[in-house]
């Protein structure tokens, strides 16, 4: 692709980079061919963040909650950053077939209490995400990253707390069952940085990301977007 003398750079979490990533680029070479993005899959929200702010990075794909950066429960960044929530996503608590907690047609988090919940890191969005939902009633089993869950998870190993998309297959297939717990949602939030909105290229990544859970009016008049505040 050629048309830019910059090539832009797209930061997203290792998950979103696989899941969402594709149909961005997609959306962006039918819309516009000319406009060449690198996508840079990372571990780390302050490397994306900090990334962004000394223009290494353009933009960054994120999951998050509430009205501030860092809701969730990770490290707001300390530079002024826009964002704008372009998508939910529905978590899901899920086990093996047969496990006693299929049976209960409503769970609290206290009824999750001896339970084996499978885990990343306390870094990892869904481990953050528990918190918040579940808090620390079962216990805290370190898997890995999602597919390391979702299979130990099939395997009996334990319940996980997961995105839809990751665990979709699985549930319709059978190898997994959804327990009738009220599990959150996150938001799949684009950070940049709003002085920067001018460079060749950026609006157009902004739109094709905003596509593909906003359409462009609404990424226009998402309130402003909105700024996070300096703090740490």
């Amino acid at each position: 692709m050629s048309g830019l003398s910059t090539v832009l750079q797209l930061g997203a979490l290792e998950t979103i980079a696989a899941t969402h990533a594709p149909a961005v680029l997609a959306t962006l070479a039918e819309r516009r061919p000319g406009v060449n993005v690198v996508v840079r899959p990372s571990t780390s929200r302050a490397r994306m963040f900090d990334a962004i702010a000394a223009g290494r990075l353009e933009a960054a794909l994120v999951l998050d909650t509430g009205d501030a950066l860092g809701d969730l429960g990770f490290p707001a960044p300390p530079h002024p950053l826009a964002f704008v929530d372009v998508a939910t996503v529905p978590l899901v608590l899920v086990a093996a077939p047969g496990h006693l907690l299929t049976t209960r047609n409503r769970l609290t988090a206290g009824d999750l209490a001896g339970e084996r919940l499978l885990s990343n890191v306390p870094a990892c969005s869904f481990w953050m995400a528990a918190d918040h939902a579940i808090g620390p009633a079962p216990e805290r089993v370190r898997a890995g990253g999602v597919s390391v869950m979702r299979a130990w998870a099939e395997q009996g190993l334990g319940i996980a707390l997961l995105p839809d998309f990751a665990v979709e297959a699985a549930l319709r297939s059978g190898t997994l069952t959804a327990l009738a717990f009220p599990a959150p949602e996150l938001s799949l939030r684009l950070v940049w940085r709003e002085d920067r909105e001018d460079l060749p290229g950026l609006r157009d990544l902004l739109y094709a990301v905003g596509a593909q859970g906003l359409s462009t009016t609404d990424l226009n008049q998402a309130d402003g977007p909105s700024r996070v505040s300096n703090r740490s």
